[in-house]
């Protein structure tokens, strides 16, 4: 991205003594493709897209995972249909039965058991269960965000309890999460010192700057191209301009000023055990993100330890406890916990369905997913995941219920949650279809 390196890489842009076309090698190709293979496609500010998006009323999507799982007994019903008996985890949130759908059988079909299944929770990146040769590809929310991440001040919030998140660019790179609670607070809500601000601007300006002299570079290099490689650049070309019309719309948010809110700036809960207040922290601010329309595409890893928790009855580890091996005192400690955990996913619901806007309650208007990249964590399982579906929009009150020997892929429901942003994709991931059986309102 600089005109010279200390490599000995020859300056692309220095004026040469003839016309010569400069030879293109694989390193300067790499250097010069570099910004652009790493960028996402921004539809989001094409006008056909923006167009599409001021059509109908505001979507918004929460991904949670849980990645310890949940016993699958206590969450999973018997019955499909709306007439299914409630379970223990699904009585907690009972008084919003109309509002979710538990799906039961899905998976993701290229996805190993193991742990590092996380990777690919929100990809469906194919992922051996033993390590090695893993490229991830982009998540659900990123790849919303390309399409409407330019209407809002922040285009997504990857949260996280863990110090890694669930969100990953077009070229397999992790998102930097947010794990403290203040700080995204004085990010959502706390307006910088002038200086901070006119730094800001100032970042923003020379990002485009950068973007000026990368693009000549490939300008100069044009020449030496064949037609596929030429191809390429123009794709390049694209993602630059693309890039910079976010970048404006950067510059303009940071202008801005942010929403006012009256709740107080929350205290960092540093417990490394403690899940549950850790839940309660991350929840509240999803909300106020949510309220003020901060962003409309959040994800959020919960915590999972090996510590006790606080939880009254519990003794034992949580990553002890998930690997229970059918014992039933170890089982009773795990419910103890996931009972409290579901209490969480409660509050947040709730708070939604409370929250107005434009007529509508905020659920309505928010798909909330909440999961796990493990199906059974005592086995490490990546089989018959454990799915709710909250708000958005569809019709919800029942167990879609699908054999876990030959579901559908997992990526059919993201797929779903794709076309209810108002987002037009063929596919995602590992999808055939959108999910059967599931039904929007309108």
């Amino acid at each position: 991205m600089t005109p010279t390196t200390h490599s000995g890489v020859p300056e692309l842009d220095a004026p040469a003594p003839t016309p010569v076309v400069p030879r293109v090698t694989r390193r300067q190709m790499l250097r010069a493709s570099g910004v652009a293979l790493a960028l996402p496609l921004l539809d989001a500010f094409q006008p056909r897209g923006l167009a599409a998006a001021d059509a109908g009323p505001i979507r918004r999507m929460v991904c949670i995972c849980t990645p310890l799982g949940l016993h699958p007994a206590h969450f999973f019903p018997v019955e499909a249909g709306k007439d299914y008996a409630l379970t223990p985890y699904l009585d907690i949130i009972k008084d919003l039965r109309n509002d979710f759908t538990v799906i039961s059988g899905l998976s993701h079909p290229d996805v190993g058991s193991t742990h590092d299944s996380l990777y690919s929770f929100l990809t469906a990146a194919p992922h051996p269960e033993i390590r090695g040769g893993f490229c991830n590809s982009i998540s659900l929310d990123q790849f919303a965000a390309e399409h409407i991440g330019g209407q809002t001040r922040f285009p997504s919030l990857s949260l996280s309890h863990e110090g890694f998140g669930l969100s990953w660019t077009r070229s397999g790179a992790l998102v930097p999460s947010d794990i403290y609670p203040a700080a995204i607070f004085a990010r959502l809500f706390l307006d910088g010192r002038p200086d901070e601000v006119q730094a800001q601007a100032r970042r923003l300006r020379d990002g485009q700057s950068i973007l000026d002299m990368v693009r000549d570079q490939a300008k100069r290099i044009q020449p030496a191209l064949g037609s596929r490689d030429r191809e390429k650049v123009d794709e390049y070309f694209t993602s630059v301009r693309e890039l910079e019309q976010r970048m404006v719309v950067a510059e303009q948010w940071s202008k801005k000023p942010k929403p006012k809110v009256d709740a107080k700036p929350p205290q960092n809960n540093m417990n490394p055990a403690d899940l549950i207040g850790k839940n309660r922290l991350m929840f509240d601010l999803i909300h106020l993100a949510i309220q003020t329309d901060s962003t409309r595409l959040i994800t959020l890893l919960l915590l999972g330890t090996s510590l006790v928790p606080p939880i009254p009855g519990v003794s034992l580890g949580h990553h002890d406890l998930s690997h229970h091996g059918q014992d039933p005192k170890k089982i009773e400690q795990l419910k103890a916990i996931e009972l409290e955990k579901m209490k969480t996913v409660h509050e947040l619901l709730e708070k939604l369905k409370k929250t107005e806007e434009q007529g509508e309650s905020l659920l309505d208007r928010t798909m909330v997913f909440f999961s796990s990249n493990l199906g059974n964590a005592s086995n490490h399982s990546s089989k018959n995941l454990p799915v709710l579906l909250a708000g958005g929009g569809f019709k919800h009150g029942e167990h879609l219920a699908f054999d876990a020997k030959s579901p559908p892929p997992l990526c059919n429901l993201y797929l779903s949650m794709l076309e209810r942003m108002g987002i037009e994709a063929r596919r995602f991931g590992s999808s055939t279809g959108t999910l059967t059986g599931l039904e929007t309102m309108s």
